[in-house]
């Protein structure tokens, strides 16, 4: 797989809290010169960003970020509140507690009010894989697909794990046809991004594969 390709599928992020205006250009500057997927950024910068990047690039943020556990009128609320600031796309944490109780459709109803939010942009819906049984994974690719979401996507990358392998297969295994696959968190070489893509991820949330190929990692 070639390098243009592996960077087409990538999200080029900068989450950390520290992260400065100065930074999040430098990471726009570096996404639009390789021709990355996307720039993921905090929310506080969407409305910089995009003014800076214009038609260039796509600004993807992150709502309910990074634990989930806002209600559904807060993530409703940062999720019109990113659309009017600019952003192309955004990636929602689900309420993991709702899932671990059982609510299903308690998720249900919050991913559809979020995707109703976002006009028409891309959701990513991120589940956080290690915190999860197997079983609680299949039910949220199912989840996912009925709400009608974009993406299903691994983990926010600020938990105790990232992308593995096996969740990939899980997640091309189980969600619907319509339903596109993220991975996110730990992807640290140009063959772990390469496998990814191979086994079903159509997106990469990283920060490390352009640092790869500019020499700096």
């Amino acid at each position: 797989m070639d390098r243009e390709k592996i960077l087409r599928s990538v999200d080029h992020t900068l989450l950390t809290q520290e992260s400065t205006w100065e930074q999040i250009k430098s990471l726009c500057d570096d996404a639009m010169q390789y021709h990355t997927a996307s720039v993921c950024i905090p929310p506080v910068y969407v409305k910089q960003a995009k003014e800076y990047v214009g038609d260039r690039m796509a600004v993807c943020t992150v709502i309910g970020f990074p634990n989930g556990y806002q209600t559904t009128a807060v993530k409703v609320f940062e999720t019109k509140t990113a659309v009017e600031d600019g952003a192309d796309e955004i990636d929602m944490v689900i309420h993991i507690g709702a899932l671990k109780a059982g609510r299903e459709e308690r998720i249900l109803e919050e991913i559809r009010a979020v995707k109703a939010a976002c006009s028409g942009r891309i959701l990513k819906v991120i589940i956080e894989t290690c915190l999860l049984t197997e079983e609680e994974k299949i039910t949220m690719c199912r989840l996912v697909t009925e709400a009608g979401a974009d993406f299903i996507k691994t983990s926010t990358g600020f938990s105790s794990k990232g992308a593995t392998f096996e969740d990939i297969r899980l997640f091309a295994e189980h969600v619907g046809k319509q339903v596109k696959i993220k991975a996110a968190g730990g992807i640290s070489s140009l063959e772990d991004a390469e496998k990814f893509m191979e086994l079903g991820a159509d997106r990469l949330g990283t920060s490390r594969v352009v640092k790869i190929i500019k020499g700096e990692a």
